[in-house]
């Protein structure tokens, strides 16, 4: 699966359930930065 597709299903994920990269990034234990390069 490629990087942008694999971002795009994150994102999709973290919006339908509320989620913010910072409150996703704090919920798996990285920096929000390290989410933003996921997405």
């Amino acid at each position: 699966m490629e990087k942008k597709t694999i971002g795009g299903f994150i994102a999709a994920l973290r919006k339908v359930n509320g989620m913010t990269q910072k409150d996703l990034a704090e919920r798996l234990n990285v920096s929000d930065k390290t989410v933003s390069s996921f997405i």
